[in-house]
């Protein structure tokens, strides 16, 4: 299989990934290392030439690829699977430069990311009997649906983007995968050393910015997108989808809510909401970006909160390996817009509230906001910052309805040791998913959607292969 040793100089040297190899491009960019801000390796831009002919090999490998079996198929998730981790050193380096993360976040990155194809090693769709009687057997089959153009965000670049490689191959399709330009690093050389056990065309990588993007949602040879971003990217990329009616994921903006009910001990949530605020700085697509405490518990849960916080310690991953800086200038920037718009507005900020406190680098301390109103900017929109606005009620259905505004559609979190009542208001949250007493984090085996204006279709668990197939029914008469 293949594999680069970590001190040599192609470790470092970064190409598309077309047909099986690697493919030097005639431009390039470079990225900055949030810790440093220093310039990076250079990126190689794919141009529209590119495109088609990643398109074309996709397109003569699905007619092979397509007929696989699924012992092959998971014989073939299994060996990437091996890849990855025959090469964790490389990856979780390239990685942690180009997203800021500790070494030991970014290799949790990366491991987590060969978790994801293991888990289809022995997980699949079976043709299901959906009807039978005296005179017909219907079966409902799932067939590949093509060529699929994955489009990456920046956060996870590694653990999103497999999600989206191993859902397309293990259900039969070839797939072609735009990295963000801010982290197009490590998917770039995971895709090069995947082809080591792949056939060519199967799994491709091309890295450019938003024209690329837009140039895949448009283009006829695709016939799937799975995007994960923001919701104005996403609504783009679903118009462009019509016209040739493409099938569409979308993952997009999940403004969170976290609940804290009367009953919860504070000892033991507190650290979880921490956690769940706070991880990798905020920017984490089911992070709890509102905390809503019972008023009977505030002014205890905010005094924990604020201790709690200091653990997220700026720029010492020996002390505290799971807060990083913010992962590019734009998100940076957009995340001071926030402190300053609580600033401007005189909303009681009880910790944190610098910026750049170490004079180089993306990075913002945990800041805590109290009670700012429920129609403020950092309450009405996703944040993607460590900056958690930490609110009070005392009515459930009150509570609620504050939760599940339109682009709070993607997770939830709930804290009770009474887990019918849990379970009560949970089926009232219009999330895809609600994580009671514990931080939210996706699980490989649990389908992921979002609802509303956070999402359309999903991913991971059995059921999110079936975003990747078409459904045939055979309809067979009895003689």
């Amino acid at each position: 299989m293949g594999s680069l040793a970590t001190n040599g100089d192609s470790a470092y040297e970064f190409f598309n990934v077309i047909d099986g190899k690697p493919r030097p491009a005639k431009e390039y960019h470079q990225v900055l290392d949030p810790r440093t801000e220093e310039l990076l390796w250079d990126a190689p831009i794919a141009s529209s030439e590119d495109l088609d002919d990643a398109v074309e090999a996709a397109a003569r490998a699905f007619k092979t690829w397509k007929n696989s079996t699924v012992a092959e198929r998971q014989k073939a998730v299994h060996d990437v699977a091996s890849c990855i981790l025959e090469n964790v050193d490389i990856l979780t380096e390239v990685q942690m430069r180009e997203t800021g993360k500790s070494r030991t976040m970014s290799k949790f990155d990366v491991e987590r990311a060969a978790w994801h194809f293991e888990y289809y090693r022995t997980v699949a769709l079976e043709d299901e009997i959906q009807y039978e009687d005296d005179t017909i057997r219907i079966i409902g089959t799932h067939v590949p649906i093509g060529v699929l153009g994955a489009i990456s965000p920046w956060n996870f670049p590694l653990i999103l983007s497999t999600i989206k490689v191993v859902s397309a191959l293990a259900t039969g399709n070839c797939v072609i995968i735009k990295p963000s330009p801010f982290t197009p690093y490590s998917l770039l050389k995971f895709c090069e050393l995947a082809q080591s056990v792949l056939p060519p065309g199967v799994f491709q990588a091309i890295n450019g910015g938003a024209d690329l993007g837009e140039r895949m949602t448009l283009h006829p040879g695709i016939h799937h997108i799975s995007f994960t971003g923001t919701i104005a990217v996403g609504q783009r990329i679903l118009r462009n989808c019509a016209g040739t009616l493409k099938k569409v994921i979308l993952e997009l903006a999940g403004n969170n809510a976290c609940i804290v009910c009367d009953d919860a001990d504070l000892d033991k949530v507190v650290p979880q909401v921490a956690t769940g605020a706070l991880f990798h700085a905020g920017q984490v697509c089911v992070a709890s970006k509102r905390v809503y405490v019972h008023e009977s518990l505030y002014d205890r849960f905010l005094d924990l909160l604020i201790e709690e916080s200091k653990k997220f310690a700026v720029d010492d991953d020996e002390k505290s390996p799971f807060f990083s800086p913010l992962s590019n200038r734009v998100n940076f920037d957009r995340a001071v817009g926030f402190i300053e718009d609580c600033r401007k507005n005189g909303y009681k900020i009880v910790a944190g509230g610098q910026v750049k406190p170490t004079g180089k680098g993306f990075w913002i301390p945990p800041t805590i906001v109290a009670k700012p109103p429920e129609d403020s900017l950092l309450v009405r929109e996703e944040q993607f910052a460590p900056i958690v606005p930490v609110l009070s009620w005392s009515s459930e259905a009150d509570v609620i309805a504050r939760a599940n505004l339109d682009n709070a559609g993607l997770g939830a979190s709930l804290y009770t040791p009474d887990l019918e009542r849990a379970r009560r208001i949970a089926r009232q949250l219009e999330s895809g998913t609600v994580w009671i007493n514990q931080f939210e984090r996706p699980h490989h085996a649990g389908f992921f959607g979002g609802w509303k204006l956070s999402g359309f279709g999903g991913e991971l668990g059995k059921q999110g292969l079936l975003h990747y197939c078409h459904i045939q029914t055979l309809q067979i008469a009895k003689t």
